[in-house]
């Protein structure tokens, strides 16, 4: 309950800030688009309040964050697979997730429905750090 409390209160302080769009880092990624919704910086961090949008059969390709993500689903289904391949989550619209820092915690999300996939994402990264860093396909074959 409580990290829920700091994902909302994160959400709510970076929404009254600018909007830059971009379109989403992680390669190889399908059928995904960011937008930035706000950001801010305070002492050595830096906020980043960002909408992505996943297509139907779309994936976030291979990745991790050098900061800790906080995310909610406001609307379809993530499946999110760690770098063995195995399931860690089936989030669907109202659950909420975050992924730890550091290339020890690489993963990737799908969006294998019929409908968009959107996340409200906050990113918590060290002051100028990129959204994701790349990461190589990990030798197993996910599910399905």
């Amino acid at each position: 309950m409580r990290i829920r409390h700091r994902v909302l209160l994160a959400l709510t302080a970076a929404c009254g800030l600018a909007v830059t769009p971009t379109v989403a880092s992680a390669t190889p990624s399908t059928g995904v688009h960011g937008e930035i919704l706000g950001q801010v910086t305070f002492g050595d961090k830096d906020y980043v309040l960002r909408k992505i949008t996943v297509d139907p059969g779309g994936s976030t390709g291979w990745h991790f964050h050098d900061g800790v993500l906080y995310a909610a689903v406001a609307g379809g289904t993530l499946s999110h697979y760690r770098s063995d391949c195995s399931v860690d989550g089936i989030y669907q619209t109202g659950n909420t997730l975050i992924e730890p820092s550091g290339s020890d915690h690489v993963h990737i999300g799908n969006n294998s429905q019929t409908t968009p996939l959107v996340l409200l994402v906050v990113y918590v990264n060290p002051t100028g750090s990129p959204l994701s860093e790349d990461a190589a396909a990990p030798n197993c074959q996910l599910p399905g």
